[in-house]
């Protein structure tokens, strides 16, 4: 069980973000990151712990941008104590794309031997979350065109995780210059909710 957040604002992101976390801190207490983008530059700061000791005043003003997605862990994969688990985990290839998940994997094993042998991908922890992001980032460079991206791309490469990753998940993502991506598995058993907020 994990906590995942994402905030697309017309002012910065950080706080609302944060306060996020803290809303959702019962869904994990072992670490604790948030993601931002301000043009097409990431900014990120994670670490093990509550949400409260991750983030100091110095943390929230490198996250800069309206933009952002955010994570708290409970680990059911990987390692308890690895601070390099903590999430969102990033690729830079074939497109700068962070990911936050909840769930697990039941293929993770399969899908290391898929990503290393033909995919070309290097997975450098035990998370099923990192093995989740690389088959994002090689979906999209197999759905895209001369590596430019539009929405049937972006959902045919969603497509294609599906196809691949089984389990139960739900995942926040963002990808340079696009946007904000969510979405769960195919049965939709973890819970995600799109939402919107109006001020008066």
């Amino acid at each position: 069980m994990c906590g995942i957040l994402g905030v697309v604002a017309h002012t910065p992101a950080n706080q609302i973000l944060y306060d996020g976390l803290l809303v959702l801190q019962h869904r994990g207490q072992d670490a604790a990151g948030i993601a931002t983008v301000d043009g097409n530059t990431f900014h990120m700061h994670k670490g093990n712990g509550l949400v409260r000791d991750v983030f100091r005043t110095r943390n929230m003003r490198a996250l800069r941008g309206n933009a952002g997605i955010a994570h708290v862990r409970y680990p059911t994969a990987g390692s308890a104590i690895d601070h390099n688990e903590a999430q969102p985990f990033y690729v830079n290839s074939p497109f700068g794309i962070m990911l936050g998940h909840n769930g697990n994997l039941t293929n993770t094993r399969q899908l290391q031997e898929e990503l290393f042998l033909e995919d070309r991908r290097h997975v450098n922890t035990r998370s099923d979350s990192e093995v989740l992001l690389n088959v994002l980032a090689h979906e999209l460079q197999d759905n895209s065109k001369k590596y430019r991206l539009d929405i049937q791309t972006i959902f045919a490469a969603v497509s294609g995780v599906h196809r691949r990753c089984h389990g139960a998940y739900a995942v926040v993502a963002m990808i340079a210059g696009y946007g904000l991506l969510a979405f769960r598995d195919s049965y939709g058993i973890r819970p995600l909710v799109l939402g919107s907020h109006q001020t008066v």
